[in-house]
C-alpha cells in the first residue's frame, strides 16, 4: 500500500480501493479511503492535520477510560472477590498487597498498552507497530523517565527490587529477540511469555515474604516516616480494608492533596464529609441523575490554571459519554457510588456498548433469523432489567448485588479501550502510508510516546483504590506502580524517587510479557498455531539491541554506584536515548543501511 504515493494523485483513490493490502481490519472509520478518496490531493495537509489531532484525542480517550473507569472497577472487583479476607497478620497483608500490585494494578495501568499490542498483532501488516511500541516504550521509560527521576531528585535505589526487575526484563527482551530471529512465535513460546510473568509474580511475593521475615515479621509503629528513603511504613490493616492498601500516612511536608483528587464517579455534588448536610435529605431521582452526569467540579474549576481548564474542556465529552455507559463501583464510599437512575441506565447502555464495539459492531448488527438485530434484543432485555431494578431499589441504599456493576463496568470500559486502540492502530498505519514510514518507527515514536507520557493515574501518591500505587509499603517491596512520565516525575519531586524509579523497570515488565504473549496467543487457532513475526527492516534489530544495551548499562552502572543515583546517571541515560533516536531515524530514512553482499 506504500506505493500509492508513487502514482499520480488522480489514481490514489482507485489504487486504495483495489489493493487488498490497503484494507484496514476492524475499526469504525476507513482512514485510508478518507484521506485518498474523500479529501482532494491539494487538501492532503489538512487531512493529515485532522488525523494528527484525532490521534492525540484517542490517547486522551485511552487515558481517561483507563484512569477513571477501568482501574477503579478492576480494584473494586479485587475487593469484592474478597481475595484477602483471611488476612490475619501484617505479613500476609504484605504478600496479598504485592500480588495485587503485580496483577490487578499492573493490568489496570498497562491496559492501553496491552490492548494496543493485541490489536496490532491481529494483523501481520501492523505487527511491527506492536513490536515498535513494546521496545520503544521500554527504551523511553528506562532511559528518559529513569534519567529524569535521577535529575529531579538524586536518591538511593532499592537494591533487591531493582536487580530482580532488571533481570526479568532482560530475560523478556532476550526471549523476544530470539522470537524475532526465528521469525515466528509458536503456542509454546506464547505460553512461555505468560508463564514467565506468572513466575515473576511468584518471585515478587517470595521476595516480599523473605523481606518481612528479615524484618522480624512485623511492621513499624503507625505513621513512622523514614526521611530520605522515599517510603513509608503503615500499621497493621483491619479486615475491612480487604485487598486495598490503607491511606498513606504522610509527614507534614508531604500533603495528601485530598481536595485535588478526582475519584472515579465523583461529581460536583460529592464534596466530602464537611459539605454534607447535617440532616439527611431525600434527593429526587432526576437530581441524582443530573449530579451523577456532571463531570465538572466547579470549586476546582475556579482554582485551576487556564491550561488545566483547556485540557478539561477536551476531556469533558469523553467523560460524559463514559459516565453514561460505564458504571463505577467505589468501595471506599459509604454508598459504593450507587446512583440508582444512572446505574439503571447503565443496565441498558453498557451491554449496548459491548455488542456495538465488539468486532466494530459486526455482532451487534447481526440479524437473528434475518429479521431481529442483536442490538435490538439487547436493548429490549436491558430495558426490562433496568425497570425492574429501578422499581425494587432506592436512591439511598445500594442493592446487595451492586458488586455486579463492577464487572459490568470493567467489561464496558475494556470494550471502549479496545475500540480506541483499534482506531489508534489504524490511524497510525494510515500515517505510515502517507509519509512512507515503517510501522516499527511509528510504534517506537508516536505509539510508545503516547502510551508512556499519557496521564494514567494520579501523580501524587495516594490511597484511592485506583491504579496508582500507594506509598504505604516499606522499602523492600516493589508493586509495579504505573510507568507514566508525568506521574513518575511528580512522585520524584514530592519525595518518592525510589517508587518512581521502580515503576520504570517493574511496571513495564507486564506490558512486554503479557502484551506479546497474549497478543500472539489470541491470534492462534487450531489450524494455525503459529504467528509470523518477520522483522521488516534493520530498525527492529537496532531497537531490540538498544533496549538490551540500556538495561545492561543500568544493571552494571547502578550497583557500581552503590545504588546511589545522581545527575550524572540521569544525563547519561537521556543522552543515550537521544543517540538511539538519531540512529533509529537515520536507519528509517536509509541513511544507515546494510551493504548488499
Amino acid at each position: 500500500c506504500w506505493e500509492v504515493r508513487t502514482h499520480n494523485s488522480s489514481e490514489w483513490c482507485h489504487f486504495v480501493q483495489s489493493n487488498p493490502d490497503c484494507r484496514l481490519d476492524g475499526g469504525f472509520l476507513d482512514y485510508l479511503q478518507g484521506v485518498f478518496c474523500v479529501f482532494p490531493p491539494r487538501l492532503l495537509p489538512l487531512a493529515v492535520t485532522l488525523y494528527a489531532l484525532w490521534l492525540l484525542y484517542l490517547f486522551v480517550i485511552l487515558a481517561v477510560t483507563a484512569e477513571k473507569f477501568f482501574c477503579p472497577n478492576l480494584s473494586a472487583i479485587s475487593t469484592n472477590l474478597k481475595l484477602s479476607h483471611n488476612v490475619a497478620v501484617s505479613l500476609v497483608f504484605s504478600l496479598t498487597s504485592s500480588l495485587h500490585g503485580v496483577t490487578f494494578l499492573a493490568f489496570g495501568n498497562g491496559a492501553p498498552d496491552v490492548f494496543s499490542a493485541v490489536v496490532a498483532f491481529s494483523n501481520p501488516r501492523t505487527a511491527g507497530l506492536a513490536i515498535g511500541a513494546v521496545f520503544g516504550a521500554g527504551v523511553f521509560v528506562t532511559t528518559v523517565v529513569a534519567g529524569g527521576i535521577a535529575l529531579v531528585k538524586p536518591f538511593t535505589a532499592a537494591s533487591r527490587p531493582f536487580l530482580r526487575d532488571v533481570i526479568f526484563y532482560m530475560v523478556a527482551v532476550f526471549l523476544t529477540f530470539v522470537v524475532l530471529y526465528l521469525g515466528r512465535i509458536t503456542l509454546g513460546e506464547a505460553l512461555g511469555y505468560l508463564g514467565l510473568y506468572i513466575f515473576y509474580v511468584f518471585t515478587v511475593v517470595l521476595c516480599t515474604w523473605i523481606h518481612r521475615r528479615q524484618q522480624g515479621e512485623g511492621l513499624a509503629p503507625p505513621g513512622s516516616w523514614e526521611p530520605g528513603k522515599g517510603h513509608l511504613t503503615v500499621p497493621r490493616p483491619p479486615r475491612s480494608w480487604g485487598l486495598l492498601p490503607p491511606p498513606p500516612l504522610l509527614p507534614p511536608e508531604m500533603p495528601t492533596d485530598t481536595e485535588e483528587r478526582e475519584s472515579s464517579g465523583t461529581n460536583s455534588a460529592d464534596y466530602g464529609e464537611e459539605y454534607r448536610p447535617l440532616l439527611p435529605s431525600r434527593e429526587s431521582s432526576l437530581h441524582v441523575l443530573a449530579a451523577a452526569l456532571n463531570p465538572l467540579d466547579h470549586r476546582k474549576w475556579r482554582r485551576k490554571p487556564w491550561y488545566w481548564r483547556l485540557f478539561k474542556v477536551f476531556r469533558v465529552p469523553v467523560e460524559l459519554v463514559l459516565l453514561l455507559t460505564v458504571p463505577v463501583v467505589d468501595p471506599d464510599r459509604d454508598d459504593l457510588n450507587w446512583k440508582r437512575p444512572l446505574n439503571c441506565l447503565h443496565i441498558l447502555t453498557s451491554p449496548l456498548v459491548c455488542v456495538l464495539t465488539l468486532k466494530s459492531g459486526t455482532y451487534g448488527l447481526y440479524q437473528i433469523q434475518g429479521i431481529f438485530p442483536v442490538w435490538a434484543l439487547v436493548t429490549l432485555v436491558g430495558a426490562v432489567l433496568a425497570i425492574i431494578i429501578f422499581i425494587t431499589t432506592s436512591n439511598e441504599e445500594p442493592p446487595k448485588y451492586h458488586c455486579v456493576f463492577a464487572f459490568l463496568g470493567f467489561l464496558a470500559s475494556a470494550m471502549w479501550i479496545n475500540a480506541a486502540a483499534t482506531e489508534l492502530v489504524n490511524i497510525l498505519r494510515t500515517l505510515g502510508v502517507i509519509f512512507q514510514l515503517s510501522n516499527t518507527v511509528l510504534g517506537l515514536t508516536l505509539l510508545a510516546w503516547g502510551n508512556s507520557i499519557g496521564g494514567r493515574g494520579s501523580a501524587a501518591p495516594q490511597g484511592h483504590p485506583g491504579c496508582t500505587h500507594p506509598p504505604g509499603i516499606s522499602q523492600g517491596l516493589s508493586l509495579s506502580p504505573p510507568a507514566d512520565t508525568f506521574s513518575d516525575l511528580t512522585m520524584a519531586r514530592q519525595g518518592y524517587p525510589r517508587m518512581a524509579f521502580s515503576a520504570c523497570f517493574g511496571g513495564i515488565i507486564f506490558n512486554i510479557l503479557v502484551g506479546v504473549g497474549l497478543g500472539c496467543l489470541l491470534q492462534m487457532s487450531s489450524s494455525q498455531p503459529v504467528v509470523k513475526l518477520e522483522p521488516d527492516s534493520l530498525l527492529v534489530w537496532i531497537l531490540a539491541g538498544a533496549l538490551g544495551l540500556s538495561l545492561v548499562f543500568s544493571f552494571v552502572s547502578v550497583p557500581a554506584q552503590c545504588f546511589q543515583l545522581g545527575k550524572a546517571y540521569g544525563i547519561c541515560l537521556i543522552l543515550y536515548y537521544l543517540a538511539f533516536l538519531c540512529v533509529a531515524l537515520l536507519t528509517e530514512f536509509r541513511v544507515i543501511h546494510l551493504s548488499a553482499v
